[in-house]
This record gives C-alpha cells, structure tokens and sequence, in this order.
C-alpha cells in the first residue's frame, strides 16, 4: 500500500485540534565503509565524471521518502459548510463577579412575599488594587494651579531665606565666629512659643463614687376581675360619703371599721345610696374617662398626629390643596336620617352639636340632637330625642350649654345640655307662639334685651321672621319681618299677583350693624331689611333662580356676604350694590355654604355630588383650590369650620359626619406678621382682592 501525502483537514468549530501522527519509519541510506571505498592516488590524472541519468522510481519503489503525517477525523466531528466554517465567532466579556449571588430573593413588606431582585442590582466590581496617583497631565488646568503655588513658594522661601542670611550677617558682624551664625538660622516662632518654665501642672482627674445600699426587692402579685373592681370601686365611694358626712372635729375611724360598719348595715343613708351606686355622679364620670382612653388606644396615630398631620405633597402643587381625613362621626339612632345641621361650641373648641332630621316631607319622623367631641369619636357626649325632626341648632355665645334647635313642625326649644336631661327647659306652644311651617334657620341675640332677657331669631318657610323672648316661664315669640313677595313688573298683564308671604329659607345679621340683616327665599330672592322696618325691604338682590340654602356676613368685612343655592352657584355680594361681585359654578347643587374664621378671602361650599370645595379669593379667584368628593353615592348638606384648629366637619344624608384637616397650601397666611385675628389685615387683604374686579375698593 502506497502512502501519500492526504490533503490538509480545515478545523471546525466542533473539533478544532484534529488529532495528526506522525510515521517516522522512514529507510535510511546505507553508507559504504571506510574498507570498501577505493583510494586513487594523489598522481593519477584527473578524469571527467559523466553524470548519470536520473532513475525514474518504478512503480514498486515509493516516491517519497521523508515523515508522513496522517489526519484522524475524529468520530462526533461536525460537517460544516464552507460558509459556516467562514463565519467569525463572536466572544462578549463581562464583568460580572461570578463570586457574586445570584437568583437572591427578598421579603417584600408590600406584597407580604418574597421576590427575587433583578440582576444587575449587586455590586460585580471587585479591586484588587487600588493607588492614588501624583501625575499631572502637562496641559490641564490642575498642572498649571500646581506650578503657579509652586512658582509662589518658591519666592516665599527665597525671601525668606534673604532675610535669614542678612540677619546672619548683621548677627556675624557683632559676634564672633561661626556659632553665632548657626545659632542665628534656628529662629524661634514669636507666636507659637512657650517656656516650658511657665507651664503650670495640670492636676490628674479625680472620680468620686458613692455606693449605697439597693432597695429590697420583693414580688408582688394580684388578680382582678369584674367583680374585685367593682368592690373596691364601692367600696371607695361608701367611704367617701363617709367621710363627707362627718364634721372635721369627728373622731378618726380606720378604713376597716368604716368598711365593717358599711357592711353591717349601720348607716341608713350610705345603705340607700349603695343600691345607687352604679348610676351615680362619679360613676358617669369614671366611665367617660375610660371610654375615652380607649377610644385614644385604639386610634392613638390620629390622636397624636392629627394636629401636626401635613401633606408632603403641597410643596410639589402650588395653588392646588387636599383635605385629609380623620374621623367619621356616626351613630346606631342616626343611621336612617340626614344632617341637617352643625355647630360648634363656641367656649370648647372640641365639641360640636349635630341635628338630625329629613328634608323630605314624605319620610318625617322623631328628631335626634346629637353632642359629639373630638376626644370621643365613637359615641356622642349628650344625645337628645325629639318629637319632630331637627332642622337647625346654634350654641349661646356667652352661655355655652345653651343650645336651641328648631323643628320641623314649627317648634323651637332650648336645652341645656349640662344638665344631661333630653327634657328642653324651654319649648314653644301654640299659647306662646309657634311657626307653622319648618323652622330653617335660629340664631342667638348677640346682648340681651332691656329687661334683661335673652332673645334668639328664627326664619321659617311661613314667611315669618321672629323672635323669640325667654321669659320666666315661657318662651314668647314676636314677629320682626313678613316676607312678602315683591310685586310683578308692569309688563307682566297677564298673570295674576302672587298672594301670601314669601317662604324663608336662611338669615344672617350684621355684626357691626345689629339691626341690619340679609334674608334669603325660596324664590332665589335675597332681601336687605332691618329690624326698625318691618314692613319694608331696604333693598332686594335678584341673583339666584332657586332656594337660596344659605347667606353668611364676612367675619372681617362688614360689606360682603355670601350666598348660594339650588342653582348650581355660589356669589358673593356687596350690600351697597345690587350685582353681585364674583359668580361660582360648581356644577351641582350647592347645599351649604361657610367663611373660615382665620381668613377673609377662605370660604368653603358642599354640593349634592358629595364633593368639599374651597376656595381661596387670594390665590384664585376663578377656581377652587380643592374639589375632593368625600363621600360616594351619598349627597353633602352641611360644613362648618372649627374656630381654633384647621378643621372642617361635613354631613351628609346617611347620618354621617366626617371631620377633614385643611393641608398648608389651604390655610396660607400671605405675610409673616399676620395673624387670623388681625382683622385690620384680613379686611385689607379682602379689599385687595375686590380692587381687581372693582375699582371702589382701592384703597
């Protein structure tokens, strides 16, 4: 068999080092011996050698002589084409730490399970050395800063070392020798120098213990149950009538014997109030304080933070704001019935009154009177029943248990709620005088009368504005104002004048002109009267087209009040013009209506779709400021601000009452001086924002 050379194998990519053997049999040439080669001799003439013909090899001997390599194609080697064994085979390094984990999983808190992080999120860099470098690129700025210092250090310390030598010259020439010189280089810092010979000995420190010897240390144990906590508590109030009972001179008994004596049935009068003693005085007190302390327990982020609970997100929204919640006001009595009324207590800022009633005169039933307290958010303080529905309340300014509620037949009737009794101590009659339609709207006199007697208005749907007169016995009442309808126009032949009195719907008098009032009708009138002319308007503002639900004096301005209605809209008016100053279209109807106490350009107005708007003249005077709804499938009908905090309480027609926090960009006071109680300002402030739209208020 005839080896010959086969052709060279390319590599692939599934076996790039093919296996090559070498065969390295090869013939060797045989090389005569020195014996059998023929010596000629030096002296025989040279005689030209023919060359030979080259002998072509016979087919029996090999061609090639040398090393043979042979390639092994390997078994699992892959056939690829031309174009594949071509193509160049791209490799990426990367500089993950394979030392790094991977596939790690956290707890997520939100999820309340665990996740896997995503790549990348380690750190795959690893040093294995690390140097601060000293060279500076010739070119760069950092290079020429350091060769300017270096340039100015330099002339530093050649003057510096100019002054030395002459000092060493001028100290040479005194002295003699060389030493002087050398002594003279060593200058000593004038500023920095100190003798070690006035340095005083700072005394070592000094620790002063004192042991005494540790209180005795003993375990105590007890049990308590309904029933021990109830002996003792009976057992502390017997003893403490006891104790009132007998004079300072009596003699001293101990706690056992007047416990023995209690026991035994000796003193009549502590036995008679024992079998009371659960509805006691103290005992209404215990269990308020209690359930106070639970209440704070169970809502103790909202009672803590509530005054200082801001929104981060104002300082991101200028001119925009949020109400915050916090609580929600509800009752098992009012679950079926609407808020028709609130009120805060103008002496306890915590405490509000709320009514509870129904608007519509198919579902009329017993009224409720509801007190309830910032400190206690699950049950109201005092609840008082009524025989007809509660349309409105309102609190004595100088007399803060005073409340007076009017009803939805016609009554008014004033309670004293420190008394605890849902028994009012005054109640109009038919004797006395009474309304005959709706009582909407009742208001207490700002002083007393001349004979000393207090007084309050009301407004009713039967056209009659009165007042009411507490007398000794009875409630009397006096008409102040008949609405009347105005007369029609002299164009309007065809239509018959309206007979009868005008239906009142709200009030609200003048709180630097006490006989001045505005009233508003179911007409969508709003008429000016006083109470010197009863039988006249001093002036009507025709501005709404249905009930005006609500008008309302500025607390700082004495010229502007507020109103709005059924229509959709909410003005605000000037009463020495007839126009009104700025219009509002909120979109629904508008059920209530309020200035805040702390600015005179802050108001806020509830609608039927349940949504809280307020609004700020000073900031915008074509927008509100916040338009949260608060409530769904319910409609709002009542707000109030609270005259000490930022809060605002809403109502609705669910029998609920939900307290919301103004965020900063609401409650905005515009100059660092400023005060809510400066009414100069907050007037000022007011008249600003009217020279915009007129210009009688410039100042």
């Amino acid at each position: 068999m005839v080896l010959r050379p086969s052709k060279s194998v390319p590599t692939t990519k599934g076996n790039r080092n093919p296996v090559v053997k070498e065969d390295l049999a090869k013939p060797r040439r045989s090389h005569p011996s020195s014996a059998t080669k023929s010596r000629k001799p030096s002296n025989a003439p040279k005689v030209p050698r023919k060359k030979k013909p080259k002998e072509r090899p016979s087919d029996d001997q090999p061609a090639f002589q040398g090393p043979v390599k042979r390639i092994i194609k390997p078994e699992n080697q892959l056939e690829l084409s031309d174009k594949e064994l071509d193509e160049d085979v791209s490799r990426i390094l990367t500089g993950d730490d394979p030392n790094v984990p991977k596939n790690v999983c956290k707890y997520s808190y939100k999820d309340k399970c665990y996740k896997p992080d995503p790549p990348g999120q380690g750190d795959n860099m690893a040093t294995h050395f690390s140097i601060l470098g000293t060279t500076l690129h010739i070119d760069s700025e950092e290079c020429k800063k350091y060769q300017d210092n270096e340039a100015t250090s330099d002339e530093t310390t050649a003057v510096n070392d100019t002054k030395v030598t002459l000092e060493c010259q001028t100290s040479t020439s005194r002295d003699s020798g060389s030493a002087a010189v050398g002594a003279s280089l060593h200058i000593k810092n004038q500023f920095n120098y100190s003798e070690r010979a006035t340095q005083t000995f700072n005394n070592p420190l000094r620790s002063r213990g004192v042991h005494t010897t540790p209180p005795p240390i003993t375990q105590f144990s007890e049990q308590a149950n309904q029933w021990i906590i109830y002996d003792s508590y009976k057992s502390e109030c017997l003893i403490s009538m006891m104790e009132l009972k007998h004079d300072g001179g009596s003699r001293s008994t101990s706690f056992e014997d007047k416990l023995a004596s209690i026991v035994a049935g000796k003193d009549d009068e502590a036995a008679t109030e024992r079998s009371d003693m659960m509805h006691s005085e103290s005992m209404a007190n215990a269990l308020k304080i209690m359930g106070r302390l639970v209440n704070q327990n169970a809502e103790d982020d909202i009672f803590t933070d509530f005054k200082y609970y801001e929104d981060p997100a104002d300082s991101a929204k200028p001119g925009h704001g949020t109400l915050l919640p916090l609580w929600r006001f509800s009752n098992s009595r009012t679950s079926r019935k609407q808020v028709t009324s609130l009120c805060w207590n103008p002496r306890y800022d915590d405490l509000f009154a709320v009514g509870y009633g129904s608007y519509d005169f198919t579902r009329q039933s017993t009224g409720v009177v509801c007190c309830y307290s910032l400190k206690n958010t699950s049950y109201p303080e005092y609840a008082i029943r009524t025989e007809s529905g509660v349309m409105c309340l309102d609190f004595h300014a100088d007399h803060p248990s005073l409340l007076v509620a009017g009803c939805y037949d016609g009554n008014v009737s004033v309670y004293d709620i420190s008394t605890g009794s849902n028994k009012p101590i005054y109640s109009s009659s038919i004797r006395s005088g009474k309304h005959s339609d709706p009582v909407w709207q009742v208001r207490w006199c700002a002083g007393r009368s001349s004979n000393k007697e207090m007084n309050l208005y009301s407004i009713s749907s039967d056209g009659k504005v009165a007042i009411w007169t507490m007398s000794k016995n009875d409630l009397k009442m006096e008409p102040v104002m008949l609405l009347k309808h105005n007369n029609l126009s002299k164009d309007d032949f065809g239509e018959p004048p309206l007979t009868g009195l005008a239906a009142g719907c709200s009030f609200d008098f003048n709180a630097s002109l006490e006989s001045l009032f505005v009233v508003g009708t179911e007409e969508g009138n709003i008429h000016e009267c006083s109470k010197a002319y009863s039988g006249q308007y001093i002036k009507t503002y025709d501005g709404h087209h249905m009930a005006v639900n609500k008008v309302q004096w500025n607390p700082f301005h004495a010229d502007i009040f507020l109103s709005c209605s059924a229509d959709w809209t909410v003005k605000i008016w000037d009463h020495k013009s007839p126009q009104c100053l700025l219009h509002f279209d909120l979109g629904n109807a508008v059920g209530d209506v309020c200035w805040s106490p702390y600015s005179s350009t802050v108001f806020a107005a509830v609608t039927t779709d349940g949504k809280v708007h307020i609004f700020d003249l000073s900031q915008n005077k074509r927008e509100p400021l916040c338009s949260q709804k608060v409530v769904t499938k319910a409609r709002l009908t009542n707000v109030s601000f609270n005259s000490n905090d930022y809060i605002l309480i809403a109502g609705d027609d669910r029998g609920q009452v939900h307290s919301l926090k103004l965020s900063p960009n609401l409650r905005q006071l515009h100059s660092a001086n400023e005060n809510s109680e400066d009414e100069a300002l907050q007037k000022k402030r007011l008249m600003k924002v009217l020279s915009t739209i007129n210009k009688n208020y410039a100042t």
